[in-house]
Formats: C-alpha cells, structure tokens, sequence
C-alpha cells in the first residue's frame, strides 16, 4: 500500500496553514475603497410596516446609502424561493413563498430586514441603523408549531389557502396498517419532540459584494458550501446570466448546512456595491446570526408500533409535524422529506402509514443542518422501538435484533422508496455492544449505585443516506509534471485536499507533494454543486475516477506515440505506462510533461497538454449505517448527566483516510451530544421574541463535558459506486441523540420516568425526578 495512498492515514495538508493561523476566510479580505453594511431588523415576531423614515440615517457621519424594500421594487430585484417544492416530485402542492432582499410591507419574523445602511466603517454604519425608523402595527404572532396547526391560528401567510399548512407527505397505505394494528398483540405509543437548534457555525455567514462597472460583472466572497448554486441564485434575483457573477469561497469556518444557499445578506452587499461602484462588506454578529441564520431539527411525532407476541413488528403509523419558519426557502424540504422517509430506518417494515404536515410559523426560516432530516427521524424511532421494548418486556436490543433488515434481504427496498444496497446491521450493532463490554455493565451500574448516583445504558442502530446529485471533477497536469484537481465539492473542514490527493497518487501514481487541489472559486471550476449530504466521496471520488480514468486512457495514446508502439499494447500500473512484452516504459509525469513541448510528436496529434474531466451521478445513493451504545449517570440531586463510555461502530464502505473519518465521527458525536443535553432555540410562546439569541443562553458543549469517543470502522463495500464508499459527515449526529436519551431514560426507569424530551438539561431532567418521587408518594 502506498505512504499517501487510499486508506492511509494521511496528515491533512490543510492543517498546517490553520494551525499556524495561516488561513483566508472572507473577512480576512479586505478591499480597496471597502465600506460596510448593517441590517435593520425587525423587532416584532409579525407586522405591517406602516412607515419608514431613513432620513436621519442619510445624514449621519459617514453613511454612503440606505437601501429599504421600496428601492428593492423600484429596482425590480427578484426574491429568493425554494429550490424544490413537493410538487415538483409528485407530492401534493405546497405553498411557494418568496423572500426578498429587504421587507416593504410586512415582517414575519422577529429579525426580518427592513433597511441596510452602508458607511465607511462598521461602527458608522452600527450608529446610523439605529437612526431608521420604522413605524409598525403589530399583528397576531404564532411560533410554536402545534399552535400553528390549530384552524383558528394567526396566518403567516394571508394567501396560503391552507392556513400555516406549507406542505403535507404521505407513504404508505392506511388500510394495510390499519388491520395489521387491529390483529396485533402489542400496540404502543408514544410522542416526542426534536428540539430547534441553530447551526452555530465558528465562523458567522459574512459576504463582500464587489462591482465592476466597466465590465458590467458582480464578484461575491462568502462564506459558502456552494458556490456554483449561490451564483445560480444569485443571477435569478439580478436577472443577469451566471457569467456576470462571479463567486469565491475561501477557507470556511463551519458549514453544517447553514452556508448552503444564498441569504438576503448576499444580495444586499452585491446590490449596495452596484449603487456605490464599491465593496461592500457584511458581518453578522453572533446575535445576528442567533435571529436569522435558518434553524433547524424542531419537529413534534406522533407514533403507533403494532407487534406480535414475539416482538416482530407488524406496522407502524405516524405523524408529524415540522417547524417551517416563516418562509419557504432553499434547501427547507430536504430535511422535511427525509424527517418522513427516513422513519422505516433499518428496520423490516413493510406496512406502514406515516404522514408529515410543514407547518408556517413567526419565526426564522427553517434549513438543513448536518443530518437534515435523518437525525429527526432516527430520533423518532430509536425511542420508539426502545419504548415498545419496555411496554412488552422484552431486552430493548433483542427486539432491534429481532426486526433489523438481515444480509438476506439485501438489496432491500422500503416503502419509502429507498434501496440499501449492503450492510449487516445486527452484526455491526452486536459488535458495538461487545466492544463496549456490555456484560460487565451490571459492576458498573453498582458502582454507580454506592456513589449515589444512578447509571442507564443504551445501544441504537441509524441508517442514512450518503450522495445527492451528481458531480464533476477536473485534472490537469502543467508543463512541470504537477497535477491540479478542481473540485466542484467544498471543504470547508473536511479534509478535501488530502483525501482527493491520496485518491489521485493512487490511481495516477503522481507524487502526493505535486497534486494541488483548487475549489470555491467560480471563475476557476467550471461547475460543482457543493458539499452537503455526505456527498463528497462518494459522488466527488467517484468523478475523480471517472476522470483519472480519462487521463489514463488518454494517456495511453500518448505514451504509445512516444514509444512507437500500438495503443493496445499499453499497460499503466503505478504511474507508469508499460509495452506490453518489452522493456519499454514512460511514467504518465514524463508524458504529461511532453505534452507541452513547443513542437513534437505529441502535440502535433493531440494538442497542448494533458487534461480529464469525469463524472459521477449517485443514483442509487450509498447507506452509510452504524451502532452507537452509550452508559451514563445521572446525579439525582442535581439532574446533572454525565456520559461515562462512547462507542461507535460504522459501516462507511471503503475508508479512504482513517484518520479523517474519525475525527468526522467524533465531531458528529459531539453535535449529537449538544441537541441531546444542551441545545435549544427557544421563542416566546406569546411574543414570538427569541429568548435564546446568545451564548449566555444558547448552551453548547465544552470539551470538559465530552467523553472519550470510542470509534470502529467496518468496511462493507457500497455496491452501486465504483470506489466502494459511503458518506461519513452526518453519522454522529443521527446515532448520538437517540442513544443518550434511551441511556437516561434507562437510568431513570426505576423511579417511573418513561419519557423526556431533548434537550436534558439538569433543571429538565430534576424535575423529571421530581414528578416521578410525587407521582410514587401518591401512590
């Protein structure tokens, strides 16, 4: 196996420039003449805007502009809008909102923007939004989304003819699930909640719009997954075409799905840099970012198991309801329709009934966040499947034992219309409780006992989804020998330069120093949609084959050429072309380097250079899947939760660089860990004011509270990709919640608690134990 080749774990190449404080983020960039912008926002959750004066703003020190909703309209800008709407797969017709640049009429959110003012300095600019005023009527708010669905709740929308109903899905059939549930011997409920969370990025979302007036050409820098889809955006709302707009996206802070689309904040710099001939630079201060980055998780199910006596499941039905937002944007369905389809999860069930209601709400915009939608959904049934298992008295892991999809079934498809393609899911899972020596838990639990604190432990099972649309990817060799991969991916913390480096001195046998990866900037790779889903390797690997096996083949006939001999004698094997037969051989570096000779026979046949472009189209996707056993304690005077032991076993295909999956497992965990014990966005049920806009509120994890991450790795090869691979970046935030919250649950069993939602903070989980020590004095 080669030092830097496929499977190695390699040091990120990255590291050395961030560790040494090295790295370019957006607002490292500072441009000639820059000035900067400031939002105005809305302090009511809805309203009418009656009135906006900016002339005080206009006059104060330094302003340049004030831009309000009414020169958006006088300027016909257009307005952001779903990239997909249930229609558009055959669902029934959603409701289409369009958000706009700034707000003229009505504000739906606390925080929705209603003016910009662009001055020299970012303080001038602070001062001068304070001087806009904004006169408002004040109208009836709802935030939480059960109230939303109530008939006689206030209307985000006037013209939606659902009410706050912005779009339904269904699966399944009713009938089928209905006799199964009437001839079942077990029939359990439960409901439970998943928490709003906010993305939280280390790095806020921050643009600079830069106008070139001579060349009639925007350039953006921002903070993005997405370059090529925010450009595509970005040319609908100016109504120019995409080679007017140019989009670079330097090093990134975070993504986690909140810098996957465009926001309002990216059409305003380009614009207010239009009207100025200046750049213009963009911000959000963390409160900012608190009240408008787009939430994400919040969703409330309601779930039914039948089962026979032997703990089979026979059916299952639900409903849900997911958190919307105000508006309909962007990528907001993804984690709505997974948050359904994802339901089945691992488990054989065939008949089911399962029903998702989007519902409008006063509050920010809902949006993917890592796991979009599968998290929620693994949530629902891990508790569940481990609540049904307490409710008939069988071992919580022999009944996930007893109704996981086994090998034989494989390929399997659910009625969600997914197909996994390969796994063993009760060997991974049993291989997770041994490793975690789950039978010698009951010494621990009475350790735990005599310290006066009380210890539970649960083991989970999560399948995923890892690939989403398809992919391009570029080599290009230079007249030294160097290669250059363009990747329409993004890293932003993923570790893209090394992983797609191993995979190319794998497969071309170039030198690992001599390969530069290039990505984020639109005016250099041609196209690429992004990373999110977990979709890298497995659709940006797979078009780097594509690609290097172009090149090869490319590179037979000129390596033939140079060796006077036939094209179908050529062998290549470690970077060298051999004939076959002889002692005749060139490396593809030598070949590459001849492709650029002034004159020879190279170039006369086959032009300048050496070059290939491939793709890769990820249909169907790869299944990533695992097993998360968790034990921890809870002190019972204080609610306070302590995980002891963390284990991880995963089943992610081929491994390209082991290093880097781990610490993608780790740091999923550690996001999983945040919404099951600290985590939460939380409104004003009444006001619609966000009470949660800083960290002095907003908890998020510390390394003091995590534990020791124990990670395994299984490599069952993916089936439908060449490379074998299956996505990583969202495992532990699908596997984490789940088992921590049936960990304490367990702990807590003996009192009587059966139920608690996320996240567990201490005063939550206190008065749980408090209800339960009334509710048995009582009796």
């Amino acid at each position: 196996m080669a030092k830097f080749g496929v499977g190695q774990a390699v040091r990120r190449v990255e590291d050395q420039r961030f560790l040494t404080g090295q790295g370019r983020y957006v607002d490292d960039i500072v441009l000639p003449a820059m000035c900067h912008g400031v939002n105005v926002l809305s302090p009511h959750a809805h309203a009418k805007i009656k009135r906006i004066d900016v002339a005080k703003a206009k006059a104060a020190l330094g302003v340049l502009l004030v831009l309000t909703g009414a020169d958006v309209a006088a300027d016909k800008l257009g307005a952001m809008t779903a990239a997909l709407m249930p229609e558009d797969f055959g669902a029934p017709k959603g409701h289409r909102t369009f958000q706009p640049a700034l707000v003229a009429d009505r504000v739906r959110h606390v925080g929705d923007r209603v003016a910009f003012v662009v001055a020299e300095t970012l303080a001038q600019a602070r001062d001068a939004a304070e001087l806009v005023e904004v006169d408002y009527e004040p109208l009836p708010a709802v935030v939480n989304i059960e109230d939303a669905a109530k008939p006689d709740a206030p209307k985000v929308w006037d013209d939606n003819p659902a009410g706050n109903n912005a779009f339904r899905l269904m699966f399944g059939e009713q009938a089928a699930t209905d006799a199964a549930f009437a001839k079942a011997k077990h029939v359990v409920k439960l409901r439970v909640e998943n928490n709003r969370l906010s993305p939280v990025s280390m790095e806020p979302r921050v643009a600079i719009g830069d106008y070139d007036k001579a060349n009639d050409f925007f350039t953006l820098y921002a903070a993005s997954q997405n370059p090529h889809g925010l450009r595509m955006e970005l040319s609908h709302v100016f109504h120019v075409p995409e080679n007017q707009i140019r989009v670079v996206s330097p090093d990134v802070g975070g993504g986690f799905g909140l810098k996957g689309g465009a926001f309002p904040d990216d059409l305003l710099v380009m614009w207010a840099s239009k009207k100025l001939r200046r750049p213009v630079k963009w911000v959000a201060s963390r409160s900012e970012a608190m009240l408008n980055d787009h939430h994400a998780r919040e969703m409330v199910y309601y779930g039914e198991l039948a089962l026979d006596e032997h703990g089979k499941i026979l059916a299952l039905r639900s409903k849900s309801l997911f958190q919307m937002g105000a508006y309909f944007v962007g990528a907001a369905l993804a984690a709505g329709a997974f948050s359904i389809r994802f339901v089945p999860a691992a488990y054989d069930i065939q008949t089911m009934h399962i029903m998702s209601q989007g519902l409008f709400t006063n509050t920010s915009q809902s949006g993917p966040y890592r796991g979009a939608g599968r998290p929620e959904a693994a949530y629902f049934m891990e508790r569940l499947i481990e609540h049904a298992a307490r409710q008939i008295g069988m071992e919580p892991a022999e009944l996930r034992r007893r109704n996981l999809i086994p090998p034989t079934k494989l390929p399997y498809t659910t009625p969600t219309h997914f197909v996994y393609d390969s796994g063993e899911f009760v060997r991974l899972m049993d291989q997770c409780m041994a490793t975690s020596d789950w039978k010698g838990y009951a010494a621990r639990k009475k350790e735990s006992h005599k310290n006066g604190k009380l210890r539970g432990r649960a083991v989970s099972f999560y399948i995923e989804f890892g690939g989403i649309f398809n992919e391009r990817m570029e080599l290009k060799f230079d007249p030294s020998g160097a290669l250059t991969v363009y990747g329409g991916t993004h890293s932003h913390g993923q570790g893209h330069a090394t992983v797609f480096a191993q995979l190319a001195h794998e497969m071309l046998g170039v030198p690992f120093e001599q390969i530069r990866y290039v990505q984020g900037d639109t005016a250099q790779v041609q196209i690429g949609r992004g990373t999110y889903g977990a979709r890298s390797m497995v659709v940006g690997g797979n078009a780097l084959k594509a690609a290097a096996d172009v090149m090869i083949e490319k590179g037979k006939k000129m390596a033939a050429a140079m060796m006077e001999a036939d094209a179908g004698d050529i062998e290549f094997k470690e970077g060298t072309f051999l004939v076959t037969g002889t002692d005749k051989q060139i490396k593809l570096v030598d070949v590459a380097k001849a492709s650029y000779a002034p004159m020879g026979p190279l170039t006369n046949k086959f032009g300048i250079g050496l070059d290939a472009a491939g793709s890769f189209d990820p249909t169907p996707p790869s299944h990533p899947n695992g097993s998360h056993v968790v034990e921890l304690e809870v002190d019972p005077e204080t609610g306070q939760v302590t995980i002891d032991r963390f284990f991880v076993v995963d089943d992610l295909g081929r491994i390209i660089n082991p290093m880097i999956v781990k610490g993608q497992q780790q740091g999923g965990v550690v996001q999983g860990i945040g919404q099951a014990l600290l985590e939460h966005q939380v409104y004003d049920r009444g006001s619609g004011q966000l009470l949660t806009g800083s960290f002095m509120d907003y908890a998020m994890p510390h390394a003091a509270q995590m534990p020791n991450v124990d990670c395994a790795l299984e490599e069952i090869p993916c089936k439908t990709n060449p490379l074998g691979v299956k996505g990583i970046g969202e495992s532990g935030t699908i596997g984490a919640p789940p088992t921590i919250m049936n960990a304490l649950i367990d702990a807590l069993s003996p009192l009587g608690v059966d139920q608690i939602d996320m996240p567990a903070t201490p005063l939550r989980v206190w008065e749980a134990i408090q209800k339960a020590k009334d509710k048995q004095a009582a009796a």
